[in-house]
C-alpha cells in the first residue's frame, strides 16, 4: 500500500486576496482576468496600491498545486507537497499554514531570498485577477522533488505553470519519467490559456509518451489541440492522455475515462469569487478517485466542489464545509 495519495508538485506562493474595483485594474495597467508574471518591484507597487483598499483581505499559502492539493488533503487524502521557499517570514508562513491543511512538506532546508507571492485581486463580477512574482519557487531543482516520497506515492500531480521557463520545466519532465518507471500514476493541469498558448510546446514535453490524467477547461482544451468543438477537443485529447477532465464553468464539467465520456451540468450558485475553482474541482477529484470512486461520481463530486468554493470569498472553504459536501455525497 502506498504511503500518499497523492504527491504534489508546483509552485510555493503565498497568496493574498483582496478585493478591487475594475477602475483599480485599468489606473494600474493589470490585465483582468489573467495570471500575469510579475518582477518584485511591479508587485511591490502593486502592494503599496493596494494598502489603500479597505476591502476584506484574505492570506494562504498557495499556488495552483498547492490549493488542489490541500482541498484533496482536506477531504482525507493524504497528501505530500514539493516546492520552494525561501528562508523568510514569508516561507515560515507557507509551511506552517500547509502542514495545519494535513499535507506534509519536503524536508529539503530552505535557503535565503525571497518567497514567491501571487496578488489576487477579485473585482465584483468575482472575476479573479493574478499578480505573480514566483521568487524562489522560480528556482525549484530536482533536489525538492523527494524521489522516495514520489515513488511511495499513487498519484503524481503538478500544475501546468511549471513550464513558463526552460529550467523548471525539465524538473517537471524528470519527475514524470520517474513516476512512469516507479508505478506512480501521472497527472497535470494546463492551469491557464496563456500558458497554452504561449507554452504549449514545454507542455508537450513534460507530457512526453502521455499522461494518466489531464485536468484543463474547455479553453485550454481548444487551444491545446487546434480545435474548434468540444468534441473535436475531447478527441484530440485522447492522443496525449489516457483519461482526462474538461471544465466549464456553469456549463458543469465532462470526463473520459478511458473507455466512455460522461458529463454533469452547472451547480447553481452565486459566484463571490472564481479563484481556485479549477483548483478544487481538480483536488476534490483525485480525493474522490484515489478514494475508490469511478469517474462519473468523482466529477459530480468535484463539480460541487468547485460550485461550494466560488460562493464565498478565498480558494478554500472551512473544515465544516469540506465535512458538508462530503455528506452530500453520503461519504
Amino acid at each position: 500500500m502506498k504511503k500518499y495519495d497523492i504527491f504534489g508538485i508546483g509552485a510555493a506562493l503565498v497568496d493574498t486576496e483582496i478585493v478591487v474595483t475594475d477602475d483599480f485594474l485599468a489606473e494600474h495597467g493589470v490585465g483582468k482576468g489573467l495570471m500575469t508574471l510579475v518582477d518584485e518591484e511591479r508587485q511591490d507597487y502593486l502592494i503599496k496600491a493596494l494598502r489603500e483598499q479597505t476591502t476584506h483581505v484574505k492570506k494562504a499559502c498557495g499556488g495552483s498545486a498547492c490549493n488542489s492539493i490541500v482541498a484533496a488533503s482536506s477531504f482525507g487524502a493524504d497528501a505530500f507537497y514539493a516546492g520552494k521557499v525561501a528562508s523568510d517570514e514569508d516561507g515560515g508562513f507557507f509551511v506552517k499554514d500547509l502542514n495545519a491543511a494535513g499535507v506534509t512538506f519536503h524536508r529539503i532546508k530552505p535557503k535565503q531570498g525571497i518567497t514567491g507571492k501571487c496578488l489576487v485581486m477579485v473585482t465584483p463580477d468575482a472575476e479573479r485577477t493574478m499578480n505573480t512574482f514566483l521568487g524562489a519557487s522560480l528556482d525549484l531543482t530536482h533536489d525538492e522533488v523527494e524521489k522516495q516520497e514520489l515513488a511511495a506515492s499513487q498519484w503524481l500531480y503538478m500544475e501546468g505553470y511549471l513550464v513558463t521557463d526552460d529550467a523548471r520545466t525539465h524538473v517537471a519532465q524528470e519527475a514524470m519519467e520517474f513516476a512512469r518507471k516507479n508505478g506512480v500514476k501521472t497527472s497535470i493541469s494546463l492551469s491557464d490559456p496563456f500558458v497554452v498558448q504561449v507554452f504549449a510546446q514545454n507542455i508537450a514535453k513534460v507530457i512526453g509518451p502521455g499522461v494518466d490524467l489531464l485536468f484543463c477547461n474547455q479553453d485550454e482544451a481548444l487551444s491545446y489541440t487546434h480545435s474548434n468543438t468540444l468534441e473535436d477537443a475531447i478527441e484530440g485529447l485522447k492522443s496525449i492522455a489516457k483519461t482526462f477532465v474538461i471544465t466549464q464553468g456553469e456549463n458543469g464539467a465532462t470526463a473520459f475515462d478511458g473507455a466512455q465520456v460522461a458529463s454533469v451540468p452547472g451547480v447553481t450558485t452565486e459566484a463571490v469569487d472564481t479563484n481556485g475553482a479549477g483548483d478544487m474541482f481538480a483536488g476534490a477529484f483525485l480525493y474522490a478517485i484515489t478514494s475508490g470512486q469511478d469517474y462519473e461520481w468523482a466529477l459530480g463530486f468535484a463539480n460541487a466542489a468547485a460550485a461550494r468554493v466560488v460562493s464565498q470569498f478565498g480558494p478554500r472553504v472551512t473544515s465544516i464545509e469540506y465535512d458538508r459536501i462530503k455528506a452530500q455525497f453520503n461519504i
